[in-house]
């Protein structure tokens, strides 16, 4: 009898204590998040109240720290007040007032007589890094996700090796989680303090030195500045094309990326994202001694372009590169044509883009045909058959390719480059960073790029679609609900 009344109340406790938790989270887990964010949320509590509870907990918050914060929206406002904004008066007027909003959210204007070249060979970009650091007379930096020294980037190291031989100052940022858990970090980092370079970790998770936040909140930003004369920024780590990962070398799986060789006044404002990016990290601030203004920097030849950075992340107060890109697809008038290798958007971004058909727009989505993340993939194709019937061309990048290319281009002198995927974690999760053309030249060079992902891939059609397997689409539908768990 007194286990019976044992167990009894033991279930009783833990029904109050369940009950207790989902009163808690219709409470708390709704406030500044978006509606379907916090009914995934809410779904997974009430199903599993203890679980749900405790991974809220742990990855609940979507926000940096206080103290982050604080930093990144003081130095947001002292990069503004240096500014000198020079607004494109030759662009359409909608497109002035993406560049305000833009310049509002982020300090960084409208900056003209720039360059840029896309590269779009693997080995080739990062030699063409290597090429510019041999260059360096003053300082080179280096912020990449994931920094690995092997047989691809090895020139690059070798590049930088000579640069400090040189006197010339070497600093580097990679993320702390993405970059550790590449196989032999621990030489790379190494090698690093062999050569002399200065190096830090973004975000690190170390919470027994007092440096914690939500594990999967990281630093996805890609740049290399040299002397603030040039820069570079896109998709590509600084790593061999196989991520030396045992799972992707046995499938044979190549990363495909797309970089931006940039010069003129805007490398400046790639150069503010690292300078901000290592006060935050460092504690030091180098715009003294390791800074060129935007107005210093030499005009290249044949500078044609219109260029503005917009970097984003959980330390800013709103998801800075969704709001460009949604206000971007609203203001085209006769193509959006757009490539991201993780596109899972949210329910605005995928009315901006349906809405873009139904005003008689070209729309194209290039995407990989394969998947290395699994929950993601699966959460993509859950959109194929929404996109296609209100007229999107899906183009599929073939095997054994990924293409990790993250850009977007609008009518024929508008266009995106940079770190941001369209999707979840990238609008919500990451920090990243997304370069603002406007010139022909540059949509013209992304043409030729887009081009060659049709010739090497094909189109998915709606007929194909309908008759993928059962099984296939219910995992699509399932992982599509976890996707909005930010």
């Amino acid at each position: 009898m007194d286990a019976l009344v044992s167990a009894n109340l033991i279930w009783t406790i833990l029904a109050l204590a369940a009950l207790a938790i989902n009163v808690i989270a219709l409470i708390y887990i709704p406030r500044d998040r978006k509606p379907t964010a916090a009914m995934a949320w809410l779904l997974l509590v009430f199903l599993l109240p203890f679980i749900g509870m405790g991974l809220y907990l742990l990855i609940g918050n979507f926000r940096l720290p206080k103290k982050r914060r604080d930093e990144q929206r003081r130095i947001t406002e002292m990069i503004s007040a240096e500014a000198v904004d020079h607004p494109d008066a030759q662009a359409p007027r909608w497109l002035q007032r993406v560049a305000q909003q833009n310049h509002a959210l982020t300090g960084l204007p409208v900056v003209g007589d720039s360059s840029a070249e896309l590269i779009d060979d693997y080995q080739g970009s990062i030699d063409a890094m290597a090429a510019a650091i041999d260059t360096a007379e003053r300082y080179v930096h280096v912020e990449f996700y994931i920094a690995a020294r092997d047989a691809t980037t090895q020139g690059f190291f070798l590049a930088i090796e000579r640069a400090v031989s040189r006197g010339v100052s070497v600093r580097l940022l990679a993320d702390y989680i993405a970059s550790r858990k590449i196989p032999k970090s621990e030489e790379t980092f190494a090698e690093l303090d062999r050569i002399g370079v200065t190096w830090s970790w973004m975000l690190p998770v170390r919470p027994f030195k007092g440096q914690y936040q939500r594990p999967d909140l990281r630093n996805h930003r890609k740049l290399v500045v040299v002397d603030g004369r040039v820069g570079f920024v896109g998709s590509q780590n600084l790593i061999s094309r196989d991520y030396n990962a045992e799972k992707n070398i046995k499938r044979g799986l190549m990363w495909q990326e797309l970089i931006a060789r940039v010069e003129g006044p805007v490398v400046a404002q790639v150069d503010a994202v690292f300078l901000s990016d290592w006060l935050i990290e460092t504690g030091e601030d180098l715009s003294a001694v390791e800074r060129v203004p935007a107005s210093a920097v030499p005009t290249p030849a044949g500078a044609d372009l219109h260029c503005q950075m917009v970097p984003s992340g959980p330390a800013y107060g709103t998801e800075n590169n969704l709001r460009m890109f949604l206000s971007l697809i609203h203001g085209a008038t006769e193509k959006v044509i757009l490539t991201s290798p993780y596109f899972v958007p949210d329910e605005a971004m995928i009315y901006a883009i349906t809405t873009a058909c139904q005003r008689g727009l070209d729309v194209q989505l290039f995407v990989s045909e394969l998947g290395d993340q699994g929950m993601v993939y699966h959460a993509q194709r859950s959109y194929y058959e929404t996109l296609l019937r209100a007229g999107v061309r899906i183009f599929l990048y073939p095997a054994p390719y990924i293409l990790h290319a993250k850009h977007f281009s609008i009518d024929d002198d508008v266009a995106v480059i940079g770190s941001s995927n369209m999707d979840i974690r990238s609008f919500s999760l990451n920090s990243e960073m997304s370069l603002l053309v406007r010139g022909e030249s540059f949509v013209a060079q992304m043409r030729e790029v887009e081009q060659k992902y049709r010739a090497a891939g094909r189109e998915l059609t709606l007929d194909e679609w309908l008759h993928e397997p059962a099984k296939s689409t219910f995992l699509d539908g399932v992982f599509r609900l976890t996707s909005a768990l930010n």
